[in-house]
């Protein structure tokens, strides 16, 4: 079960972690598609890269759920 940020100082710091955890994304999703365009790719830093893109998507995607409130059904 996901615990919910009770204060707002928590919130307020996996928000920003959640910023910089986004950027880091774009930044590989950019170097990524440099890399894939390149004539020579180091397949190896590439799977590297993608799986940490990956890993980020998923990071993302729990912290996102953790800033969701509880709604009382």
């Amino acid at each position: 079960m996901t615990r919910v940020p009770r204060t707002n100082e928590e919130i307020e710091r996996l928000k920003v972690h959640l910023a910089e955890l986004q950027s880091e994304h774009r930044a590989l999703d950019e170097m990524i598609a440099r890399m894939s365009e390149a004539v020579y790719v180091d397949q190896l830093q590439l799977r590297r890269l993608k799986k940490r893109k990956l890993q980020l998507k998923d990071l993302i995607t729990r912290l996102r759920s953790e800033l969701i409130p509880d709604l009382d059904a």
